[in-house]
């Protein structure tokens, strides 16, 4: 089987671009210098080291913790135990050294993929980026270490700048493709998977962004402002942007339960505040259009709780009073809003089916809490919000999943004044 076992979790691999082009053409040389050859081509193909045999942890995080909160660009960081000392960048010797170009082969900027492989080989990536920094620890007569921090592709998008830009209206989606379509920015149309938009962006006619404007943080005014959306970096590297989340019901990947059905878990995160309430939510466009929403009632329960965007990229009057409508959330509601758990305390095609889930996924969470004399189960259907993966070679390999609310489902109880209605948010099973 591929890749490096890692305990009761399956088989990984980390895998660093080297820079090194395993098949590529090169100039005078006997072999790899033949013209028309078949093997030797001029573009080339990058060659990876395979660096899990010399990891002892790997820690991924991606998407966000709240829907409060903004996507930026997921990390990994990984630790590896330099026993032979190839992972020196003054190593000379050592096989990921580039002798033609007399520098180091692992270096910033490289590619990195974290895979599983899961019950029939078929690999499925984790975390798809670049190598930001390789921070070492030269030990004195110990065994050194070498920390390495990476980044997905929005790293790459904080660090570009448009030039100016004069747009006219498009949808999010489409403005997000103009973006990423600009010569400074350039950003692979094969690593793309972009949803329309639900609304429009621009005004009746052309305006400028102006020149300096920093790529992702447009990005995420397009989103933030306007879409409600999700806009993030795939587990595989691609760029997604997801349409403004609405109130679903659909069939979860996976099903957490402490009933002894289903996936287990080891905690579960449930939240109850105040901070959620918004009865006050003020929109107001570039060009100074603004809507007033508000919820009396809850303003006289909670008092005046307040959402203000003062720089939305919305023009139309209607399309600026639905956004205000959109993030009124008049009453505070109990909810799950992590689970947790371990691929020890999960079957092989439990982990196998984990390892596929992204940002934007449906899973559910059921929790049995005491209910008087008896027990009530309370399920609730959950969008995934965030992503964290920890690996450890004494351990596992262990997740968590952040969520939000879709549609909160609570298992139907026979004969309870509550949950023994029949009903859209009872349901059986």
């Amino acid at each position: 089987m591929p890749g490096v076992a890692v305990v009761d979790s399956g088989n990984y691999d980390l895998k660093i671009a080297t820079g090194f082009q395993v098949d590529a053409f090169v100039l005078d040389d006997t072999l790899k210098g033949v013209l028309d050859n078949t093997t030797y081509v001029l573009d080339g193909t990058t060659e990876f080291a395979n660096v899990m045999d010399s990891v002892t942890n790997v820690n991924v995080r991606r998407g966000r913790r709240d829907v409060g909160d903004q996507f930026s660009a997921g990390t990994m960081t990984f630790t590896i135990q330099d026993v032979d000392g190839i992972f020196n960048p003054f190593d000379q010797n050592s096989p990921y050294y580039d002798t033609p170009q007399s520098k180091p082969g692992l270096a910033p900027l490289r590619a990195v993929q974290l895979i599983r492989y899961n019950n029939t080989n078929v690999p499925e990536s984790l975390f798809s980026g670049y190598v930001v920094n390789y921070d070492y620890n030269f030990a004195l007569g110990g065994l050194d270490t070498v920390t390495v921090y990476c980044a997905d592709q929005f790293y790459l998008l904080a660090q570009t700048y448009l030039d100016e830009l004069n747009v006219t209206a498009e949808t999010s989606g489409e403005r997000i493709e103009t973006v990423l379509d600009l010569p400074e920015v350039d950003f692979p149309a094969g690593s793309r998977d972009i949803a329309t938009g639900t609304v429009n962006l621009g005004h009746d006619s052309a305006y400028n962004i102006s020149a300096g404007t920093n790529v992702l943080q447009y990005i995420t005014q397009i989103n933030e402002t306007a879409e409600f959306g999700r806009v993030f970096m795939s587990r595989a590297g691609v760029f997604t942007f997801q349409e403004r989340i609405g109130t679903t019901l659909s069939a979860p990947l996976a099903e957490f339960k402490d009933d002894g059905t289903g996936y287990k878990f080891e905690g579960v995160g449930i939240s109850f505040e105040a901070d959620s309430v918004i009865n006050r939510s003020v929109v107001t466009g570039l060009d100074g259009d603004s809507y007033t929403a508000t919820d009396a009632g809850s303003i006289a329960t909670y008092f005046i709780q307040t959402s203000s965007i003062t720089n939305s990229l919305l023009h139309d009057a209607g399309e600026i009073q639905t956004a205000a409508e959109y993030l009124l959330n008049p009453e505070p509601e109990p909810r799950y809003t992590s689970v947790a758990t371990k691929y020890l305390m999960l079957t092989t095609a439990q982990k196998d089916i984990l390892a596929t889930v992204d940002i934007g996924d449906t899973i559910s969470i059921e929790k049995t809490f005491p209910s008087g004399a008896s027990t009530t189960q309370l399920a609730q259907e959950l969008s995934v919000e965030g992503i964290e993966h920890r690996l450890d070679f004494s351990t596992g390999h262990s997740i968590l999943y952040s969520t939000a609310p879709t549609t909160i489902v609570y298992e139907f109880i026979l004969n309870d004044a509550i949950y023994g209605v029949l009903d859209a948010l009872n349901v059986l099973g």
